[in-house]
């Protein structure tokens, strides 16, 4: 919404500065977007009269002008515009003007001596217009500074509304709050029933109420339609971005800048019976004033007569029934058109109006017939006519309804965290207008017709912080009792997580929720994602149930930056379908922790031979972030992974994840290069720490033993070690693989394993017996239950 302060200073004019003003006005919840000046600085430019145009002596585009700017003397000033003509009156900067960009001096043009400069639009900063010479109205008094006569010290304020607040969709809404906020009186333009000179009226239908509950007509004859529009109407709807079309149109417009509300105005002669308002047929056509043919649809509502379709209601008029400047007699619409009748039916036909755009919002629908007598009056001043009696048509229980709302000052005086008071309540009420009724400190009060935004005791506590300012409203910082939320020993943060993949060379990373349906089929072979009513995009179309694809994306990325070393890491949450129906909106959303490594293990240096990245280097790294728990790591069969180079990782014998490398075909289809490195593992599992148990340290040597057992090719050594640990002696500390051999001496369907035996007791010296007894126990174990035999 822009509009000129001179123009609302008519109506309100409160002691403030335009800045003074502006703020006001946006701690009033109006935000002022844009407060800028009409034209640019320039002085010394005066309303003159051209009294004679001769040709230059030496110069054929040029013309030797004599022109009374009333300065006591006639001057002569050399022009090249070819507009320029003898009786003009035109914008004429003085020797020692100071333009935009140019000081003005007495100078000789092609030897001839000329004391002045005649100007152009451009050259004043009104606009880029050179073309010729800035015609003024021939009534312009000489000698008049131009900056006065065409109020060019005027500003441009622009507002950037919220949509609850179209009642400050007009100049009569913004002087309404203008006098709230600063008490100064408003004067609005005085409006009359116009005398009615004619008997030519047009019934009103409504056929469709509960889209149009009030219409009002008349129709105004004999009018001027060429006749000029006023300057002053004019610079009032350019400088609210409004482009002067005719005086009829212009009047409309006018009125709705000024009032609020929307009016169309009809040729009469084309229309044929009554003026109905309904909706249309099937494949009903109309062609609108901006040359598109539409094909309205069922609940859009129409303007016809009895033959044919006028005009969408409250959107656009019909080309075929508009004014053109042959048109003598009009019909002059000022209708209600409900909100929900007009919400969204511009946009979907692919354009917007401002008609549209304020019904839309909602529009006084108790001003309908006062704005009908404010465009029929201005229509006859400048077009002269008579006015018929007017016709209006109502369906009240199809009108807005308000309801009283209720306020409680104490419960407001709560919200605000400030004293107002029932008086100063009172006050700011009355300020806008406001029918109440009070009881001690509680009010009732019946939102007026043009407050579509009045609803519930909230919105008039917002109406009292508008009004008191939000700027007065003191800031207080809370106050609180803070106390140290208890921290268990048995869990770890995930910011200690974080820290620790990043220590070991990873690149935390954020990826969406929403992922592609594909990565869900691909990666988690998921048929049934959770799939989002209203994506964000189309590849981002379900949520995910793994971690493992938005970081499989990221590596893509960044391979196409040519980035070859990538390692990153993610926390966040996945999403799976819940079949026990337990879970809060039918599915579940455990946490995880999900990483990637891909391309050289390490960055290169020439300390450390190059290699790839690989399976036991990001199972260094799953081990590293459970420590000290002890992970262990079994065969798995997973959509995502290789199968050969997979494994789930197991703490204390329950599964918490995966690791492995990427399935060689989704390295082809998503042109990795070379297969990445992945794990994810459930956060709350690994957020699990052991507490810290004392043992004795021992004082005795340890005894330190190896052994290698041949046993089946398809045995895995986790089973083995953990048999050999159980059948172990308590004075035994650790058994550790330390070597895997097949070849010369080894069976091909058998392989040795070598492990490492610590033993030590904590009171006394091993003695040789004790330690071979424990390695032929332990032998004698692997042998029963895999068949084990020593490798010699």
């Amino acid at each position: 919404m822009q509009f000129s302060e001179h123009w609302l200073r008519e109506f309100v004019d409160p002691p403030l500065t335009s800045a003074e003003l502006a703020h006001a006005l946006t701690m009033a919840g109006l935000e002022v977007e844009a407060l800028q000046n009409v034209a640019q600085p320039f002085v010394g430019v005066a309303v003159a009269h051209v009294l004679v145009v001769d040709r230059h002596p030496d110069a054929d585009k040029l013309k030797l002008c004599q022109v009374d700017a009333g300065q006591g003397e006639i001057l002569q000033i050399v022009c090249g515009a070819p507009n320029v003509a003898v009786g003009m009156k035109v914008p004429c900067a003085l020797v020692g003007a100071e333009l935009p960009g140019v000081k003005i001096k007495a100078a000789k043009v092609r030897g001839v001596e000329s004391f002045g400069m005649l100007c152009s639009a451009r050259e004043l900063g009104l606009s880029e217009d050179h073309s010729g010479i800035l015609a003024l109205p021939d009534d312009a008094p000489v000698g008049e500074d131009i900056r006065t006569y065409l109020a060019l010290d005027d500003k441009l304020f622009t507002l950037k509304l919220t949509p609850n607040r179209a009642d400050c969709l007009s100049l009569k809404g913004i002087a309404r709050e203008v006098g709230a906020l600063t008490g100064t009186p408003v004067k609005l333009p005085a409006i009359r029933e116009c005398a009615v000179g004619s008997a030519q009226r047009r019934a009103v239908i409504l056929d469709a109420p509960a889209a149009c509950p009030r219409y009002c007509g008349r129709v105004v004859s004999g009018i001027d339609a060429r006749a000029p529009t006023p300057i002053w109407m004019k610079r009032r709807l350019e400088r609210s971005s409004i482009r002067s079309i005719s005086a009829v149109v212009d009047v409309t417009n006018y009125v709705m800048l000024e009032l609020g509300q929307p009016l169309h105005a009809f040729d009469n002669a084309r229309l044929q019976g009554g003026v109905h308002v309904r909706y249309p047929a099937p494949e009903e056509q109309l062609l609108l004033l901006n040359e598109q043919t539409v094909t309205p649809d069922p609940g859009t509502a129409l303007i016809s007569d009895d033959m044919r379709a006028l005009a969408l209601a409250g959107i656009m008029g019909g080309e075929e029934s508009g004014i053109t400047a042959d048109t003598t007699e009009l019909f002059l619409e000022s209708a209600f058109f409900a909100p929900d009748a007009v919400a969204g039916k511009a946009r979907g036909l692919g354009f917007s109006s401002d008609a549209s755009y304020r019904f839309e919002r909602g529009v006084d629908f108790a001003a309908t017939r006062e704005a009908l007598e404010r465009a029929t009056q201005l229509i006859l001043d400048i077009c002269g006519g008579q006015a018929g009696p007017v016709t209006e048509a109502v369906a009240p229980e199809h009108l807005p309804k308000r309801e009283a709302v209720r306020l409680r000052v104490p419960r407001a005086e709560k919200i605000l965290g400030i004293p107002l008071g029932a008086e100063v309540a009172e006050r700011l009420f009355s300020g806008l207008d406001f029918s109440f009724r009070r009881e001690g400190d509680v009010f009732t009060v019946i939102p007026p017709s043009h407050r579509f935004d009045i609803a519930i005791e909230e919105d008039l506590v917002e109406e009292l912080a508008r009004l008191h300012g939000y700027d007065n409203i003191p800031e207080r910082r809370p106050r609180g009792p803070l106390a140290i939320l208890p921290k268990r020993e048995e869990t770890r943060s995930v910011w200690r997580l974080r820290r620790l993949l990043a220590a070991r060379d990873y690149q935390e990373v954020v990826n969406y929720s929403f992922v592609d349906a594909a990565w869900e089929k691909d990666f988690c072979a998921n048929p049934d994602p959770v799939v989002l009513a209203n994506p964000i995009a189309s590849q981002m179309g379900v949520m995910r149930s793994s971690l493992i694809g938005g970081l499989v994306n990221n590596l893509l990325v960044n391979f196409n930056r040519r980035m070859e070393r990538v390692r990153v890491f993610e926390t966040g949450r996945s999403f799976l379908r819940d079949a026990a129906g337990d879970a809060v909106a039918g599915f579940l959303q455990p946490k995880r922790i999900a990483a990637l490594a891909a391309g050289p293990a390490a960055p290169e240096q020439w300390g450390v031979a190059a290699r790839r990245v690989d399976f036991f280097d990001v199972k260094g790294d799953v081990e590293a972030l459970l420590a000290p728990l002890v992970a262990g790591f079994e065969r798995l069969e997973h959509p995502a992974l290789h199968p050969g180079r997979s494994a789930a990782v197991v703490v204390q014998g329950r599964p918490i994840g995966l690791i492995g490398e990427l399935h060689p075909h989704w390295v082809q289809k998503y042109e990795l290069g070379g297969a990445p490195v992945v794990f994810e593992l459930d956060l709350d599992s690994v957020l699990q720490q052991v507490l810290p148990a004392h043992r004795e340290v021992s004082r005795f040597p340890a005894v330190v033993r190896d052994m290698a057992l041949v046993v089946d090719l398809g045995l895995a050594a986790k089973s083995l070690r953990e048999t050999l640990a159980k059948a172990a002696p308590s004075f035994v500390q650790d058994v550790v693989l330390f070597d895997v051999y097949q070849g010369k001496g080894v069976d091909p369907d058998k392989k040795s394993l070598a492990f490492r035996v610590v033993m030590q007791d904590t009171e006394k010296t091993l003695s040789d017996g004790e330690v071979d007894a424990a390695m032929s126990k332990m032998i004698e174990a692997a042998s029963r239950n895999f068949a084990a035999k020593l490798r010699s």
